[in-house]
């Protein structure tokens, strides 16, 4: 770990917090009662650590620089995406007994973003000749990496 690559990873936090703002103010609009900006930022987050991490790894079709990786997902995702906002939404709406609509809150953005990180790392392995991982090192997991079955060249997902 370099200052430039924490500088580089802040960048992109910043970045990633910036479009996290203008996408909660456009939805603003429709967001009665249900949070739809947070659940729509949690869910292209989602989607784009996904495909991202899938499609640049070092040993496929198009290898990013871990750089430019770290920049992306842990600084642009990271900043983008809003667990701590989902969290604290979901605790409002369940003291204000609107337990239905934390219900959606929650099935929106735990399900679905989970469906959008996987369709993310599909479309990803497909365009990178059907590669399994999506982290290659544990910075882009926030210190986890698992190894897929077969190993980490494996095809397949």
């Amino acid at each position: 770990m370099s200052l430039a690559t924490c500088l580089l990873v802040a960048l992109g936090g910043a970045l990633g917090t910036v479009a996290r703002y203008l996408l909660s103010a456009a939805a603003a609009p429709i967001s009665h009662g249900v949070p739809w900006g947070t659940i729509a930022i949690n869910i292209l987050g989602s989607f784009v650590i996904g495909f991202f991490g899938t499609l640049t790894l070092a040993h496929g079709r198009y290898p990013a620089s871990e750089p430019l990786r770290l920049f992306v997902m842990v600084g642009v995702c990271g900043g983008f995406t809003t667990f701590s906002s989902f969290s604290l939404q979901t605790l409002d709406l369940l003291r204000a007994g609107a337990v239905g609509r934390a219900g959606i809150n929650i099935a929106m953005s735990v399900a679905v973003c989970i469906a959008a990180v996987a369709a993310g790392h599909l479309l990803g392995a497909r365009l990178n000749g059907g590669a399994v991982l999506v982290a290659q090192v544990a910075a882009e997991e926030g210190g986890m990496t698992l190894e897929p079955r077969g190993g980490p060249h494996a095809r397949g997902g």
